[in-house]
């Protein structure tokens, strides 16, 4: 299905495999009227705000709030190192437990777990074994496949091979659902816009 991406910049994470460093900082400052015009032209009524951290930005609230507000399905992509609660209750939370290959596990905001509803998923982006058996034994702890609609492994694109982790995912017969960063495969080389 079709969504448009809105980018914001702005991430203070700093992710191993961080893919866009680009969105770190910088950036162009826009109304979020203008934002939500400029997706009009689009006929996708589906919607990711993402980033960089998108929570890093004190509009975000409202500017998912314009997006519903206009009929549009929103979900928002986060690192799960900020508060998720301060999005309205209709976002569709994706929300990242980082991994200790991000180097940044140690910012997981643990109390976010609480928050997610039914309809949220949890991404897990997994660099090797180590990340794959602590994403595993974090879900079952956690008991994640139960409070939310998906949990999603991701490999680090480029350092995991897709295979591999399909592989490990069906030997184990995990609940966890395999992403794929389509447009990587799509569109290879292309890194803004896709």
């Amino acid at each position: 299905m079709p969504c448009v991406f809105v980018r914001l910049a702005g991430c203070g994470v700093g992710c191993a495999y961080c893919d866009t460093a680009y969105a770190q900082s910088g950036g162009e400052a826009m109304s979020i009227e203008a934002i939500r015009k400029q997706c009009a032209v689009w006929p996708s009524r589906l919607v990711e705000i993402t980033g960089g951290e998108p929570l890093e930005q004190d509009a975000t609230p409202a500017l998912a709030q314009a997006f519903l507000d206009a009929g549009y399905t929103v979900l928002c992509e986060t690192s799960g190192t900020l508060p998720i609660g301060v999005l309205p209750k209709a976002v569709v939370k994706i929300m990242d437990l980082k991994c200790p290959g991000s180097g940044v596990c140690d910012k997981n905001d643990w109390s976010n777990i609480d928050a997610l509803s039914p309809r949220d998923e949890v991404k897990f982006v997994i660099g090797d074994r180590r990340d794959y058996e602590w994403s595993c034994d974090t879900l079952r702890a956690y008991t994640l496949d139960k409070r939310c609609h998906a949990v999603l492994f991701a490999p680090v694109f480029g350092i995991l091979d897709l295979r591999v982790l399909a592989e490990w995912l069906v030997a184990e017969d995990v609940p966890a659902r395999l992403q794929v960063q389509m447009h990587k495969y799509i569109w290879p080389g292309v890194q803004r816009g896709v």
